[in-house]
């Protein structure tokens, strides 16, 4: 039976947290998800941070700043079987 929308992304997700999960993932989140009909497949965006992506903190002047801190983050794109959900591919997101 195929699998919809959300048991993909639901599962997009899993993969991402199994593959990397020694990398301590942070604000791991749904960016896209786009059904690929040429080749029967979904292809769900995953966004997530890493520890070494947060900025190092530099003096108390950075605890105290009222501007927002920017978080790097790694987009991965998840391609499922559209039929059983297996996973075909972990690709970087450009």
């Amino acid at each position: 039976m195929p699998i919809d929308v959300k048991q993909a992304v639901v599962t997009a997700k899993d993969a991402v947290q199994k593959l990397f999960h020694d990398e301590d993932l942070r604000n791991i989140g749904l960016e896209e998800v786009v059904y690929d009909e040429l080749n029967h497949c979904w292809r769900v965006t995953v966004g997530f941070s890493r520890p070494w992506d947060e900025p190092m903190v530099a003096g108390l002047g950075f605890a105290f700043s009222k501007e927002p801190v920017s978080v790097k983050r790694t987009y991965k794109v998840v391609k499922l079987n559209d039929q059983d959900g297996s996973l075909m591919a972990v690709e970087n997101r450009c």
